[in-house]
Parts: structure tokens; C-alpha cells; sequence
């Protein structure tokens, strides 16, 4: 396994830190002094996994492929949290039969990741199949006024080498996680929350659902928005968490 930590080039500002991982090799790097594209290096693309790892923020993120019934409870409770800047990975196929919803995500200050069009396994399909897949999401979001969608996050998590160079040649980022919520297994309100706040910290990227099968997010939300402000944690989109970053390189033995 890699990891890169990619730090912030604002002048005025704090150190970003960035933590890059791809899941297709054995050893660690530390990236430093090499100034590059933040998520290409010379071995290839790379996944993002978490975010900055000083200052006070985190990425929220949800994935969506199933039904409205929570998607719109979830953003009700961002509004009456004052939550502007979460990050929405949808299935282009849901995203059709739903663009009131997909409207009203874009409406209330939220960014759209891809996550491809049939939400399907891309580690078992060949890359035409792939491609023809990323492709027609990326026509159906800009049909629906989503446009400039910058990051895919691949159907339940699974990627290699050949998914994220395939991603990467159309210009997307794969974004993973740092922190798993285990929300869609319905586990119990208190074991979501459980499953998030005690162990979050900046720079982490949190996995939650919007989907209808999860159940239990949007009553586990308020609690996680309120763990997360008793840890001066701030949620802000994965786009806010990296940007303006360069890369920095040596090898952890």
C-alpha cells in the first residue's frame, strides 16, 4: 500500500496535508519537494483517502444509487444544521430518475462526485466496459446541469491499478475514505455515530449513504454534526479539503 501526503501551497495559510493512497502496492512512501499533479505521480494515479491532516477540517460524504425517501431527510438535516459543503457521490442511472433531488443537492451549496452510471463492480468488468460506463454517466450528470464533476468514487469501494488509469485518462480522481460509518449494515443509531466521531480527526473523508437501504443515517447525522463541532471539526467539500496542493516525496522504510 501507498500513501502520499500532498501539503498545501497557500502562503498564507497553514500546511495542508493530503493523504493519497492506492490500494495495489506493498510499500509506504512520504511524498516531499517534488511539485507535480496532485493525484498523478510517477508510478500512476493515485486515490484520494484522506484530506488535510492539520486545521479543523473534514469532508462528509454521501453515497447515493437507491430511492429519495432518505436522500431528502439527510438534506433536510444539513439545512437545519447549516451544512452548505458536503460532497454527494451518485449513480448517474439514480441520478435520472431522480433530478429533483440532484437539483436540490446542487441548490443548497453541496458538490457531486460520480459514481459511474449502473453502480456496478468495476474490478470484474474489462476496460471498455469501464470506459462505456464513466462515459455515459458523464453525459447523463451534464444532461441534468452537472457539469465539471471532478471525482468518481467506484461502485462499494473497489478499485486497482487499471481502474484508476482508466479514470484518470478521462480526467476524474478516485476518491476513497478514511472513515467507514458501516451505515448502510443499519447497524443502530449510537453505533454509527460510535463508528465516526470518537475516531475522526482532520483531514479524514467520512463514508456515509443517502441511499434508502440505509435507514438510520439521518437520525445518526444531527449526532455526528454535534460530535463533530465538540472536536472543532468543520465539514467542507473533498474539492475544498485538497486543493491548492503540491506533492512531496521520501521513501518510510
Amino acid at each position: 500500500m501507498k500513501f502520499f501526503y500532498v501539503i498545501n501551497g497557500r502562503r498564507l495559510k497553514q500546511s495542508l496535508i493530503v493523504i493519497i493512497a492506492a490500494f495495489f502496492t506493498a510499500s509506504i512512501l512520504y511524498m516531499g519537494n517534488q511539485q507535480q499533479s496532485v493525484f498523478s505521480t510517477k508510478e500512476g494515479p493515485m486515490a484520494i483517502y484522506k484530506g488535510e491532516k492539520t486545521g479543523k477540517n473534514i469532508a462528509l460524504t454521501f453515497d447515493i444509487n437507491w430511492g429519495d425517501e432518505q436522500a431528502d431527510k439527510i438534506l433536510d438535516v444539513l439545512k437545519n444544521e447549516g451544512i452548505k459543503n458536503t460532497t454527494f457521490f451518485i449513480s448517474a442511472s439514480w441520478a435520472e430518475r431522480h433530478p429533483q433531488v440532484v437539483e436540490r443537492i446542487v441548490k443548497e451549496g453541496h458538490d457531486i462526485g460520480s459514481m459511474g452510471y449502473h453502480y456496478r463492480n468495476y474490478t470484474d468488468w474489462d476496460e471498455k466496459k469501464i470506459k462505456r460506463d464513466i462515459l455515459l454517466a458523464d453525459t447523463t450528470l451534464k444532461k441534468l446541469g452537472i457539469k465539471d464533476v471532478k471525482f468518481l468514487r467506484t461502485p462499494n469501494g473497489n478499485f486497482n491499478k487499471k481502474i484508476l488509469k482508466i479514470a484518470d485518462s478521462y480526467g476524474y480522481s478516485i476518491v476513497h475514505y478514511s472513515i467507514d460509518s458501516k451505515d448502510y449494515t443499519n447497524p443502530g443509531v449510537e453505533k454509527i455515530v460510535e463508528n465516526v466521531v470518537p475516531n475522526v480527526s482532520a483531514g479524514d473523508i467520512v463514508l456515509l449513504h443517502a441511499s434508502d437501504s440505509a435507514t438510520q443515517t439521518d437520525k445518526a447525522l444531527p449526532l455526528i454534526i454535534k460530535g463533530l463541532k465538540s472536536k472543532n471539526l468543520q465539514s467542507v467539500t473533498v474539492d475544498e479539503l485538497i486543493s491548492n496542493a503540491e506533492i512531496r516525496s521520501s521513501e518510510i522504510k
